[in-house]
């Protein structure tokens, strides 16, 4: 018996012995489980080339000469889409200042001009992109992005002038992880610089928890704003994008919304590209001078039909963009102004209550974008009232 208990545990100290063994040879399977981790890390730790949602790598060449952007040291191509209707004369200045801009690729958008539009773009030897038939800003906008590239693409104004450098300061922060959108400093001024009138324009656009949308710094001196700064998205006179950003932004090819026209349609696309997970920062070093049309304080000389498209945009982008978790947190903030502005048109601007009925009438195209939104949405409350600081 005991030379058999002896046999046994020799028995069984012989199979821990080969267990052991066995798993003495499997290390290369554990050093490549640690490999794999290992890469991981590093993906998790280098930064993101191509912004939100995106998980492929830089590729250049004939599969995606566009990812150069990713690149260290690499300059974007970028395209200036200069909008013009019937503002021939004042293409005369913008057109010059635009394409002083080193590595800029020019284009006039013509938006059937009746005016030296095509005239003046020829004589500076640009290219030309003329429509047709007229149409809104947001349908203007979107056919010229179809029709051209770049890595970035700044939708620029007739009535905005930049000032020397201008690209070569906003363009490098594009280059930021995470960074769609660049928003610039302009400053006011009645007509071609000079003369200037003195304060700032817009550093940025903010989005407040009331969904109401303004221009940041606008009437403050030009002194101020001289930090960069996050915002929440770039005003449309002169705004600076990433063209994946407003590739990802499209519903379909729509990259403004051509059902909001005009007014507002910069602030709609700064939230859709914020709810994707794409940030906007400020760049005080790039400045433009600008003619403000559309302002707080130029409000009350804007023709009815524009305040009240004004009005009914704003309905329309919380119909499209806003999240459960925004209404929860800010339902209250959004009600009270609600309360407030329906009895502004009751009692001053009865004009505006016609955006009610405009809105209605549109909401059914806005809950359908609002769907297709839905399945790319990677943020659910952006943050409302970011603003850069003075």
């Amino acid at each position: 018996m005991p030379g058999d208990r002896r046999q046994r545990i020799g028995a069984a100290r012989g199979w821990r012995r080969r267990r052991s063994l066995r798993g003495s040879r499997r290390p290369r399977g554990l050093c490549d489980r640690d490999r794999r981790r290992a890469r991981r890390q590093r993906r998790a730790r280098a930064p993101r080339c191509c912004g939100p949602g995106s998980g492929r790598g830089a590729e250049l060449g004939a599969h995606r000469r566009a990812d150069r952007r990713c690149l260290p040291g690499a300059v974007l191509r970028t395209t200036v889409l200069l909008l013009s209707v019937d503002e021939g004369a004042l293409l005369r200045h913008s057109l010059p200042a635009a394409i002083a801009q080193h590595g800029a690729d020019v284009v006039v958008v013509d938006n059937a001009s009746r005016d030296d539009t095509a005239a003046v773009a020829a004589d500076h030897g640009v290219r030309h992109l003329g429509l047709a038939v007229r149409r809104s800003y947001a349908g203007a906008i979107n056919a010229a992005l179809a029709q051209t590239g770049g890595d970035a693409v700044l939708l620029l104004n007739a009535d905005c002038f930049l000032a020397p450098g201008f690209l070569a300061a906003a363009r490098p922060r594009l280059a930021e992880s995470g960074v769609g959108s660049v928003a610039v400093k302009l400053l006011r001024v009645a007509g071609p610089p000079p003369p200037a009138l003195g304060e700032v324009d817009a550093c940025g656009m903010s989005l407040d928890r009331r969904r109401k949308n303004g221009l940041v710094g606008h009437g403050a001196a030009p002194a101020t704003y001289a930090r960069a700064g996050e915002a929440f998205g770039a005003d449309g006179a002169a705004a600076l994008y990433r063209r994946e950003t407003l590739e990802q932004c499209a519903y379909a090819e729509e990259v403004l919304d051509e059902d909001m026209a005009m007014w507002a349609t910069d602030a709609d696309l700064a939230w859709r590209a914020r709810t994707l997970g794409w940030r906007c920062v400020f760049e005080p070093e790039a400045i433009g001078h600008h003619i403000r049309s559309y302002s707080p304080s130029t409000r009350a000389a804007m023709p009815e039909a524009a305040r009240r498209q004004q009005f009914r945009n704003r309905l329309l982008m919380i119909a499209k963009n806003e999240t459960w978790a925004g209404v929860r947190r800010d339902g209250a903030w959004i009600a009270a102004y609600e309360v407030l502005a329906l009895g502004h048109a009751l009692l001053r601007e009865r004009e505006l209550l016609g955006g009610y009925v405009e809105a209605a009438r549109l909401l059914g195209g806005a809950l359908a974008r609002r769907r297709e939104l839905a399945a790319r949405r990677r943020v659910a409350r952006p943050p409302f009232g970011l603003e850069p600081r003075p």
